[in-house]
């Protein structure tokens, strides 16, 4: 059912856990971390950092102590050549008040924007990603020196796919929309 580029790229995009060792390069992360820097978020608070881990050494520091114990099951996107943590930062206080008042961490609404424009990007440079929420978050923090009072939320590996997933059953449209009511 894909109608135009966006919706094409929308149902390539596969999350890739088996990844080429080769090495990304910093023009096509830069591109990444641009179209993140696009993404909108509330009150424009933009409440990220991105840190690009990509010099080997140093992901593997991060890849150990991020993926052992109860989060080894994520230790395959450590094979990844990059791997970019995603720190939330303090909103507006417009935006925390907006949280108090919906009950809806905006912060966290935002990152996942900027996040999904990350790798669509990728996707569109041809390199593979995977989303990884389930990581030491502490340890984490620890190893890349995140200031007190911020938190890595997310992890996202990168890297030129060695595989190709299938695509996953999705609901159909009637599903999973409705117009005016539920």
């Amino acid at each position: 059912m894909p109608c135009g580029p966006f919706l094409g790229l929308a149902a390539r995009r596969r999350s890739i856990r088996v990844f080429s060792a080769r090495p990304v390069e910093r023009e096509k992360i830069r591109l990444c971390l641009e179209a993140a820097r696009l993404a909108p978020s509330a009150c424009n608070a933009q409440p990220w950092k991105f840190v690009v881990v990509d010099d080997a050494a140093a992901k593997i520091r991060l890849a150990e102590a991020v993926f052992s114990g109860t989060y080894a099951i994520n230790r395959h996107a450590a094979a990844a050549p990059v791997l970019v943590a995603v720190v939330s930062q303090r909103g507006s206080a417009l935006a925390w008040l907006g949280n108090q008042v919906q009950g809806t961490v905006f912060r966290l609404v935002d990152i996942g924007i900027a996040c999904e424009h990350f790798v669509l990007q990728a996707e569109e440079l041809g390199l593979g990603t995977c989303w990884l929420g389930w990581f030491d978050a502490k340890a984490a923090a620890r190893e890349l020196g995140v200031p007190g009072g911020m938190r890595v939320e997310m992890l996202i590996s990168l890297g030129y796919p060695a595989e190709s997933p299938a695509p996953r059953p999705r609901k159909p449209l009637e599903r999973m929309s409705s117009f005016n009511r539920y």
